[in-house]
């Protein structure tokens, strides 16, 4: 998150989330306060039950100043729905896990079956010890999000979320600040914050799975656009004679590979008998991206195809976004991330080839660091941020 005009009292909060105990000392100097300034703010926080002492720093020369931490009672949640899964955390304020669930789920049973399972294991969290209140939750949804009103719009993947009050809902039945968020804008704040774009302002965050979005980060925070819904990338038409999406338009990026077009291809592979490694996987059930990787690692001729098809497209639409925005890295993230180095290679090699030179002469195109939990990383961190709004 952007620091560089966050009042003082955020970016303290922010630096001992971030660092771990500081001294007051130090506080001052980075904070660029006055000592008198800072020991109010201080203060103040440890009033609030934000931060606490955490004994003696090590000696400047004069009289040792005490080190101040954030307050070990601090709690956020973490919420990361996808299209399949529910994933829950419970972390500290330096958003270390104290309690994690994660169970299959579709997005499709409607907002009211899906968050009453996210408070019961919030609930069985807190029977579990790992809070007495929560101070902040964040939550990221596999669609469109007005970020303003912490509301879905029109999501092509969860029908009956449109304009579900989430935010509201969650507020009102937990008692703290709540943020809802794009799920893949969630994942980008994860990485920055943990990852491999950790310190890097300008990167494009990728997520393929199910669906397909690009989170934006730009001069150290996300980029959302106007209403929210800056990075639809999967919704890119690159084939107009492709298939219908679940968008309602023909031949979008995310129908012709995502999980679920991934799925389909490979089931239309198995039945016409040009692949035998699907094939005799599909006699024990539906295809998955993971028998796809699996069958590339055997040398299967077909799923090879499948996957360099597939990280053509995604990087010649990536090519298009390196030549407009010009970032410092790619990362490439979600659950068809499995499929490993075959598709990192067929996109990197489209974006290379694609963009111009001065764009792509140092920019590199990688893997998620924290692939499944980045998602839950980012939510605790806007969950932590929204919360220190409240100390003001």
């Amino acid at each position: 998150m952007r620091t560089s005009v966050d009042p003082p009292y955020l970016r303290l909060l922010q630096m001992l989330r971030d660092e771990g105990p500081i001294s007051r000392a130090e506080l001052a100097d980075r904070l660029e306060l006055t000592r008198p300034r800072l020991l109010a703010e201080v203060e103040r926080l440890v009033a609030a039950e934000y931060v606490a002492e955490a004994g003696m720093a090590a000696s400047r020369g004069g009289r040792r100043s005490t080190l101040v931490e954030l307050h070990p009672r601090l709690r956020f949640a973490a919420v990361d729905l996808g299209a399949s899964s529910i994933d829950v955390e419970v972390t500290n304020g330096r958003l270390e896990p104290v309690a994690a669930y994660t169970e299959a789920a579709d997005i499709r049973s409607g907002p009211k079956h899906i968050l009453h399972r996210v408070s019961e294991l919030l609930a069985k969290a807190r029977i579990d010890g790992a809070y007495d209140r929560l101070d902040g939750i964040g939550i990221g949804v596999p669609g469109p999000v007005s970020f303003r009103d912490g509301v879905p719009v029109s999501p092509p993947i969860m029908p009956g979320w449109d304009r579900f009050p989430v935010r509201e809902l969650v507020t009102r039945e937990h008692g703290c600040p709540t943020v809802v968020d794009n799920d893949v804008n969630i994942m980008a704040i994860g990485e920055r914050h943990g990852g491999v774009a950790h310190s890097v302002d300008d990167f494009l965050f990728i997520k393929i799975g199910t669906g397909i979005g690009c989170g934006i980060h730009l001069n150290g925070d996300v980029y959302r656009g106007t209403d929210g819904c800056a990075g639809d990338i999967g919704h890119i038409q690159v084939d107009p004679n492709g298939p219908v999406c679940s968008c309602g338009n023909t031949g979008c990026l995310e129908a012709l590979f995502s999980g679920v077009g991934l799925a389909r291809d490979a089931t239309a592979a198995a039945r016409s008998g040009t692949s035998p490694a699907l094939a005799e996987r599909l006699t024990a059930g539906p295809l998955t991206a993971r028998d796809v990787a699996d069958g590339a690692a055997e040398g299967d001729v077909t799923c090879i195809q499948l996957i360099r098809d597939g990280g053509h497209r995604i990087g010649s639409v990536l090519a298009s976004l390196v030549s407009f925005s010009n970032p410092s890295m790619i990362v490439i993230g979600g659950g068809l991330a499995q499929l490993g180095h075959l598709l990192l290679a067929e996109i990197r090699s489209a974006v290379y080839r694609r963009s111009l030179p001065l764009a792509t002469g140092n920019l590199p195109v990688v893997l998620s660091e924290l692939g499944s939990r980045a998602g839950v990383t980012g939510a605790a961190v806007l969950a932590s941020h929204v919360a220190f709004e409240q100390a003001s």
